[in-house]
């Protein structure tokens, strides 16, 4: 087995038509139509049936995808394992959300430019879901997401996740509410059941947060606006648009009053995620290391005030 028609599995396995992952790879469809056939030859079973206009992965297609994604991690950890006390060159690309670019990555940029000047890192802002696309599109080395502790990310057996550091998370209202601080989170919820609800406009894990607590507290949030800023979520506050989830420690606006959530507690986790076989690569596993140490020594950093 070619470990390029093994990778032409995968992205089929992952985009579901054979012109996507023609795109992605830079090559015909024709040509990956091809080397699937070859592929099916050489494991002697169908790999792909038809499905309309399209075609999908039979069973035995779909077991050794599983069994592909393992193989070209292990051929890419070996690759990387010839060198891997070399210094950390090249460009390492990161994918991640404001607040972990902004306050933990910028900082050590500043470092690395003077102790390893030939490693240059390239940021784009994304949001989790963004970011991990991009990952397994092999458009980012490393994703810097988060997820909350009411609403688990679901594991990638392609991926390591190794964890940084947590906030907490409390509930931002108007500052005249009749509210007991700090008080039960489902009776803080309940308080505010007629209210409307503001939510995150590029991720939907704060609405599954307010959801979830919701229903405990007994009923349905009536979900209504959505803001990337959280600045922007407490200007919202102020002029009585609704509530919404804010991190604990921000400074905020004078109309608004964040309230702590005291049980359950909503509790973000914020996380490097990077591609199996790719781990022990210099820049990654440098830069992976410096945000571990960075962030590990406060046990709760409150999130700055823009941006998630």
């Amino acid at each position: 087995m070619e470990t390029r028609r093994l990778r032409l599995l995968v992205e089929l396995s992952r985009l579901g038509s054979m012109r996507a992952v023609a795109e992605a790879v830079g090559t015909t469809t024709s040509t990956v139509s091809q080397q699937l056939t070859v592929l099916a030859r050489e494991m002697g079973t169908a790999l792909i049936e038809p499905d309309g206009r399209r075609v999908r992965l039979t069973p035995a297609g779909r077991r050794l995808a599983e069994h592909a994604t393992a193989i070209l991690a292990a051929v890419e950890s070996a690759r990387l394992d010839l060198a891997p006390d070399s210094e950390p060159s090249g460009t390492l690309r990161v994918a991640g959300f404001a607040t972990a670019i902004r306050a933990h990555l910028l900082p050590l940029i500043t470092d690395l430019a003077e102790t390893h000047p030939g490693l240059h890192i390239l940021i784009r802002e994304h949001e989790p879901a963004e970011a991990l696309e991009l990952l397994a599109a092999d458009g980012a080395d490393l994703a810097l997401t988060y997820d909350y502790n009411l609403a688990p990310s679901d594991p990638d057996p392609a991926l390591h996740s190794t964890a940084l550091w947590t906030a907490s998370w409390g509930l931002g209202v108007p500052a005249h509410a009749d509210v007991t601080d700090p008080a039960d989170t489902l009776d803080v919820f309940a308080r505010f059941r007629t209210q409307d609800w503001i939510v995150n406009s590029r991720n939907t894990a704060d609405e599954t947060v307010i959801r979830t607590l919701a229903s405990m507290a007994g009923f349905t949030p009536r979900i209504t606006h959505q803001a990337d800023s959280l600045d922007l979520v407490q200007g919202m506050i102020t002029v009585g648009l609704g509530v919404g989830l804010l991190p604990i420690g921000i400074p905020t606006f004078p109309d608004v009053r964040l309230v702590p959530l005291t049980g359950p507690r909503v509790t973000l986790r914020a996380h490097a995620v990077a591609r199996h076989g790719r781990l022990a690569w210099p820049p990654l596993a440098l830069v992976t290391d410096l945000l571990v140490q960075r962030t590990a020594a406060p046990a709760d950093v409150a999130a700055p005030d823009v941006g998630h």
